[in-house]
């Protein structure tokens, strides 16, 4: 939804995909203007963690000359996994990627749209994200998506300007989403 926005408003987009990225949804999206929109969409599909490290780094070229308005990386941990026997190495690779596209925001004032996997830190209770704090750090704004039967909270977890834990519930629609319910009540009050 992100990218066909941008799209819409005749910027470009480049969007990193982990994740397989799925045509199907974005014309879905994107209606009957998927074709011409997709001219606009610079899409790279890495296959591995070291070739997203340089498909990032290559990207420069593309979001000065076409003008990006948006960045999308989908998944940063996707490939990561990957490379986990070397612990050390992957989080110093990770941690450039990162700071190479937190570079592109600040040099070409555009947005980076990053979605990154999580994994239980047993020793917490809790979610983490994979990668490290590196990320968190770097983030501006965060937040975290989980599953609710058939709909999606979203809720705030690190943002300037929103009190922390404030939430939406949407529905995955053929257009993209639907809010379902804006902070309720009970979120007011404090009670879970």
């Amino acid at each position: 939804m992100a990218a066909v926005s941008v799209l819409k408003q005749g910027e470009s987009v480049v969007y990193f995909d982990t994740e397989s990225f799925s045509a199907e949804r974005f014309s879905q999206i994107a209606g009957e203007e998927a074709a011409t929109l997709a001219d606009r969409l610079f899409l790279y599909e890495p296959t591995d963690f070291n070739q997203q490290g340089m498909m990032i780094l290559d990207s420069e070229d593309v979001i000065r000359e076409q003008k990006a308005g948006l960045i999308i990386l989908d998944s940063a941990t996707g490939l990561y996994r990957t490379e986990l026997e070397h612990i050390q190495e992957a989080l110093q690779k990770f941690n450039r990627q990162m700071t190479m596209l937190l570079g592109y925001a600040k040099r070409y004032d555009i947005p980076v749209l990053i979605s990154n996997q999580v994994y239980m830190d047993i020793s917490k209770g809790d979610f983490a994200p994979l990668g490290g704090t590196g990320l968190y750090h770097l983030s501006k704004i965060i937040l975290q998506m989980e599953r609710r039967d058939n709909a999606r909270r979203i809720r705030v977890m690190k943002h300037h300007a929103r009190p922390e834990g404030t939430y939406i519930d949407v529905v995955l629609v053929h257009e993209g989403i639907r809010v379902i319910d804006e902070y309720p009540e009970d979120l007011q009050t404090g009670k879970p």
